[in-house]
């Protein structure tokens, strides 16, 4: 590679991890070296800095492109095409939501919602029915939080993840004001 050092341990431990989420290491490193270049850089130059084919530049280019996060930028007077990473590291992270959920979570809920509609034939496949229902209500619920939350204004959005814990307090106070309003003593195990 051709990048300093600190660039360097970024790109490579990017590509490490692209390999754990299930990308290609090449797609995670010049992911990771669009993300911290000051300026879009063209195939060639990727190529270059990362030591790699231009072909497998130009196809770990369009999966990035298919997962919608990079951009493409054109300069003036030059026919070559350039790319870029959006900015808001908050824009990233959506995108990244938004496309992983189209992957894997919608195409689960459409198959466990086929398994569901069909008639069980056995005691095991009414058993695994029910589990099935289980998970399908669990992962259905958190695909409604998630709609809730993407609407979110990143503003709002970086307050609730910076309230963490905070939120199991408010729920175990609320819950305290509800038991007293039904004329409830609260318990005193439940104090934190």
């Amino acid at each position: 590679m051709n990048l300093p050092p600190l660039v360097q341990s970024f790109v490579l431990h990017f590509g490490e991890m692209g390999s754990r989420w299930g990308i290609n290491r090449t797609v995670g490193q010049i992911y990771a070296l669009l993300y911290v270049s000051p300026n879009p850089l063209c195939a060639e130059e990727i190529a270059d800095a990362l030591g790699i084919s231009r072909s497998n530049v130009s196809m770990s280019l369009r999966e990035l492109q298919t997962w919608n996060l990079v951009l493409l930028k054109h300069k003036p007077d030059d026919r070559r095409d350039f790319f870029t990473t959006p900015d808001d590291v908050w824009l990233i992270l959506r995108t990244l939501a938004e496309e992983r959920k189209k992957r894997e979570v919608d195409p689960t809920l459409s198959v466990l919602r086929e398994i569901l509609m069909q008639r069980p034939a056995s005691e095991a496949e009414r058993h695994a029915q029910e589990r099935m229902g289980e998970m399908h209500a669990l992962i259905e619920q958190l695909t409604h939080w998630y709609e809730d939350v993407k609407q979110l204004e990143t503003e709002r959005l970086a307050t609730l993840l910076s309230l963490g814990a905070k939120v199991t307090k408010f729920l175990e106070a609320k819950d305290r004001v509800v038991s007293l309003g039904r004329g409830r003593r609260p318990n005193p195990a439940n104090k934190s």
